[in-house]
């Protein structure tokens, strides 16, 4: 029994049918849901749900405060990006000391040329409780910026332009719009996506000529399929403009000539099943990634004007079995490609003419290398991340012509830090049916592998989305305490190509939970980790496994932290008002469909709680989350408590004022991860 004031928000019951044509289903919890987020009794429940959460947590309370002010000690406080060229003047991003937001900046192309502010979002932020710049585009002759700018974390931009020559900005606001500009030529026309405000499903392409009532804004194209995500760009020539249709397992592009007045766009080539493609423009080709008999994808060109007949395609770099192309840039003479084999990251530069094919190396036991920003066709230099779980993010340009390495910039820690203390490896863990599991893992050198150290197991397992084995500065506050860190890749990511991609999603998607347990066994029998003190970790879709995992094999947890989860599966697969549900068929299966149903009502967490001993529970949520809806770990979290047996307290953090990705500042962030640390090491008795 607990002390009454650590009793937990017990959620009143009250049965609503959620209606399929395979069976009805009950959800007691189903009143938590409100659109508006409005309703008094929800609100003053997510009210009580933080309450409850410092309440169980005071003892933790200065350790959580020590954590945060320890990991933002170690960023530097005047942070800059490195600049990048294009059309004649050098842009980054830096940081004043003391702000949340970046100021972004640029010069001309001289040695004395001052330094120009593009966009200091502090300024656009004063006085909110959130704000978030997402696209920015500069018009062809540098005079006007476009930007897009969230002011509630829901990820529903408002389209906004500044006059750089006076740095005035200009009065027209197009809300509601997805974070993706193209510029036309003439300077003066923006192609941008406007979204549904319901599904917030971008639908309708318009072009803004400025200076006039956005009101008038013609439609240049509208998305009748709402399985696919609709977005617009430009090509690295500057030459074309693109609209891209992606699904999950299908493409189609649309070009457009960036000097043509009416922007009359062609189609590259039909969406078909299972056919994915991506566009971009060199010479008098288009250069394209597609999977057309080529599960991992190869790279094709075909002549302006013949894309839609695919026997006028030529490989460019062919299909290989144990190499997958993840994404790709071009250049006037060269490749440079981010490609995926034995489950890591890699650069590789293929010349067009024939005379070069080379991976970019690196001394790293587990790593990631992908391509960064650049925007020059023709340099000679490729831009590149190089970042390792115990080697902060390094940025290097690769010379073609030389094959020379240039440092540009590396990550600054501040205070005793040392890449020598930590130590990474790479291995591979058995699945139940046989399959090699990649496993990141970072600790510290003095840790010794007797199974006594405590774990924290990390996974996200969809999409075709790799975990990358990068650098966390706020991570070194775990594993300075004696923290094992691993990373399960487990399947439902690509990080050992497509076919790892495709074993875990729909009617395969159980693997990705089995896989999870199964590293875990893994790291346990190979002496990494103590047995009763490991804790599992995922976010969203992660969110989504560590719920599932803790259903699965509850008894081999001390603790899961589930950040925004995905957990009502069903449901909402269900419902099409639900922002992105119809996009998701293909990633998890259409419940309507009697076989897809009855599968995911194997797995789906909610439906999944029963009377059993769970671990202890951190989970998170954001009030305007557009990806994962608030009320779904709220309802979880209240069915939760009403059925588990066993003392472990499973709190709740609820951010009032933020979506799927949090807080937006670049301190204010830290706060959520602090407290989430407080909440592993408070369970392994450490509170300093």
């Amino acid at each position: 029994m607990t002390a009454p004031d650590l009793d937990p928000p017990a959620a009143p019951m009250r049965p609503h049918v959620v209606r399929s044509p395979h069976g009805d289903r009950t959800d007691p919890y189903y009143w938590l849901r409100d659109d508006e987020r409005a309703n008094p009794e929800v609100l003053a429940h997510l009210a009580a749900e933080n309450a409850y959460r410092e309440r169980v947590m005071a003892a933790e309370q200065p350790l959580e405060t020590a954590l945060y002010e320890e990991i933002i000690a170690r960023l530097k406080p005047d942070e800059s990006s490195v600049p990048y060229l294009e059309d004649g003047y050098w842009y980054w991003a830096r940081f004043a000391p003391g702000q949340e937001h970046p100021i972004y900046v640029r010069r001309r192309d001289a040695a004395d040329a001052p330094e120009e502010i593009v966009l200091d979002v502090n300024l656009l932020a004063a006085g909110k409780e959130y704000c978030e710049v997402g696209a920015l585009a500069v018009s062809p002759d540098g005079r006007h910026l476009a930007f897009c700018e969230d002011t509630v974390g829901r990820r529903q931009f408002t389209l906004r332009f500044k006059d750089l020559a006076t740095g005035e900005l200009e009065p027209a606001a197009i809300p509601d719009v997805e974070s993706s500009l193209a510029w036309a030529n003439d300077n003066r026309t923006v192609l941008y996506v406007e979204k549904d405000p319901e599904t917030l499903l971008g639908l309708y392409v318009k072009k803004h000529v400025l200076g006039q009532d956005p009101g008038s804004d013609a439609l240049v194209f509208e998305q009748t399929d709402k399985s696919f995500y609709t977005d617009v760009s430009k090509s690295k020539s500057r030459r074309l403009i693109f609209i891209s249709m992606e699904s999950t397992v299908s493409s189609e592009w649309h070009y457009a000539d960036a000097d043509d007045p009416a922007l009359a766009f062609k189609t590259v080539l039909a969406h078909a099943p299972d056919h994915e493609y991506q566009v971009e423009h060199l010479g008098n080709e288009l250069i394209i990634r597609t999977n057309w008999s080529a599960y991992n994808f190869r790279i094709m060109s075909v002549p302006l004007g013949k894309e839609s007949d695919r026997g006028c395609w030529r490989d460019l770099v062919a299909h290989q079995a144990d190499i997958f192309i993840e994404d790709f840039d071009v250049f006037r003479e060269f490749l440079a490609l981010e490609v995926r084999s034995g489950g890591l990251a890699k650069i590789r530069i293929v010349m067009l003419d024939g005379s070069a094919d080379l991976h970019i190396a690196s001394d790293e036991a587990a790593y990631a290398a992908v391509l960064s920003v650049n925007r020059e066709i023709d340099s000679p230099l490729v831009r590149y991340l190089h970042s390792a779980l115990s080697t902060p993010t390094t940025i290097y340009d690769y010379d073609v012509r030389t094959g020379e390495r240039i440092l540009k910039k590396r990550d600054p820690v501040l205070g005793p830090f040392d890449p020598a203390d930590y130590r990474s490896e790479f291995l591979f863990a058995p699945a139940s049916d046989g399959a090699p599991v990649p496993v990141s893992l970072v600790y510290r050198k003095e840790v010794e592998r007797d199974g006594r150290a405590p774990l924290l197991q990390y996974a996200y397992g969809a999409y075709g989305s790799s975990i990358e084995p990068s650098f966390s500065s706020a991570r070194l506050s775990l594993l300075d305490r004696g923290v094992v860190f691993a990373i399960a890749h487990v399947r439902g990511g690509q990080e050992m190509g497509r076919r790892w991609y495709d074993a875990g999603r729909k009617l395969h998607k159980r693997n990705t939970f089995s896989d999870f347990v199964d590293v875990t066994h893994h790291l346990i029998e190979q002496r990494y980790a103590a047995p009763d003190k490991v804790f599992a970790m995922g976010g969203s879709a992660g969110g989504l496994t560590v719920a599932a995992v803790a259903n699965l094999s509850p008894r081999d947890y001390r603790g899961i932290v589930a950040q925004v989860p995905f957990v009502d599966v069903i449901t909402t697969m269900l419902d099409e008002e639900i922002p992105l549900t119809t996009n998701e068929y293909e990633e998890w299966g259409d419940p309507r469909v009697r076989e897809y149903y009855d599968y995911m009502l194997t797995y789906s967490p909610y439906d999944n709680v029963r009377a059993r001993a769970y671990p202890s529970m951190f989970v998170t949520t954001g009030l305007w989350d557009s990806q994962v809806q608030y009320y779904e770990p709220v309802k979880w979290v209240a069915k939760l408590r009403a059925m588990k047996t066993g003392p472990h307290p499973i709190v709740m953090h609820v951010d009032l004022g933020a979506g799927h990705g949090g807080k937006a500042g670049r301190f204010e962030r830290y706060r959520e991860i602090a407290m989430e640390y407080a909440f592993i090491l408070g369970r392994l008795g450490i509170r300093r």
